[in-house]
């Protein structure tokens, strides 16, 4: 399941002009495959599945493929022109909507909703993932959501404050490719976290 669905997230196109002040990276094929695999095991994909700032839609079409009912929700609309291509390339039943996430809101109960997100690290703007984290914590019971190394002591900070526990972190570090003309090399490894939580309040 995870190499095939690999395979085919390798089909989708990247931003065609990335915005450094929305930190746009494309999520690597591989680890939306292996995140979007371990959301479908946990059965974490039975419920509605959000992704806050979703970019080119990788990781909602990730979800969709396997079996979830998908909303993605970004401030760029050229980013959500190019996930709506992504998606029907695919063959993918996604939903885009364009918005702020500060401004996201659902009309359904937190325990029927996951978020499968990965937001702004933070490095152009000091704490820009944290609007995405509190969003998460305020419309769904699961969420899954990627951040930079040596994030896990704010992460359990914030998630005792809201009622959330760690379930799983993943530490991994993955391939960057190039994406602005600042970088020197064609990729580099990234250390990275990958967080489940689940509210216990």
């Amino acid at each position: 399941m995870k190499k095939s669905l690999e395979i085919l997230l390798e089909r989708l196109k990247g931003f065609e002009k990335p915005k450094i002040e929305l930190e746009q990276y494309v999520t690597p094929p591989p680890l939306a495959s292996e995140i979007v695999v371990n959301a479908k095991l946990m059965g974490d994909l039975e419920r509605i599945v959000v992704d806050l700032g979703c970019g080119t839609g990788i990781l909602s079409i990730a979800s969709s493929i396997l079996g979830a009912e998908s909303v993605g929700f970004d401030i760029d609309l050229d980013a959500l022109r190019v996930a709506r291509l992504n998606a029907k390339a695919v063959d993918a039943n996604v939903d885009f909507v364009l918005s702020d996430v500060k401004h996201v809101t659902l009309r359904v109960d937190p325990k029927d909703v996951t978020v499968i997100m990965n937001p702004p690290f933070g490095i152009q703007r000091r704490y820009a993932d944290r609007p995405f984290l509190f969003k998460a914590m305020e419309i769904a019971n699961t969420i899954w959501t990627i951040h930079s190394a040596g994030s896990e002591r704010f992460i359990k900070r914030v998630c005792d404050e809201r009622g959330f526990s760690v379930t799983h972190l993943f530490k991994l570090k993955i391939p960057l490719k190039r994406t602005y003309l600042f970088h020197e090399k064609p990729y580099k490894l990234i250390p990275v976290e990958v967080y489940r939580l689940e509210r216990y309040v």
